[in-house]
């Protein structure tokens, strides 16, 4: 988990602005935001304590953003309009920029859904699967981390 050693700083502030900016009256954006939070805080501590994927994997929620489009929630709530270049902290999210919210969202929930599978498909581990799960985990991450950013930018 090398990838997250120079982004474990910046993370520290995102989860503390996210901590702050949950606390609001519409429910979806709150267990969104939490979800979030929590979810940076898996990886930031899982870097920490070297904590094996297996691990990690078990620990990713998305289930508040399956909720939020079981219930038809509008993600412009959490923050509207496209990523522009300024949001991007990280190289590698360069290829997100115009997408919104929504599209960035579906693409965490469906890397989380993937992730969970391939470890089901293989006894419970990934361990020796072909599929790359530190590269996968690492793009999991930094759209996450883009996600923070952008929704901290309103």
């Amino acid at each position: 988990m090398e990838w997250i050693k120079l982004s474990i700083s910046p993370v520290k502030d995102l989860i503390a602005w996210l901590h702050g900016e949950s606390k609001t009256s519409n429910i979806h954006r709150k267990q969104l935001l939490i979800e979030l939070r929590n979810n940076l805080n898996v990886f930031s501590n899982g870097f920490k304590n070297n904590v094996p994927y297996d691990t990690l994997i078990d620990m990713l929620s998305n289930d508040a953003i399956q909720q939020a489009i079981k219930q038809n929630f509008s993600f412009k709530k959490l923050q509207g309009g496209k990523i522009e270049s300024s949001h991007v902290r990280d190289d590698r999210n360069k290829r997100y920029v115009w997408w919104n919210a929504e599209k960035l969202i579906d693409k965490i929930d469906e890397k989380i859904t993937e992730l969970k599978s391939i470890k089901k498909m293989n006894n419970g581990t990934v361990k020796n699967t072909r599929n790359n799960i530190p590269l996968m985990l690492s793009n999991l991450y930094f759209r996450m981390k883009l996600l923070a950013d952008f929704v901290r930018s309103a």
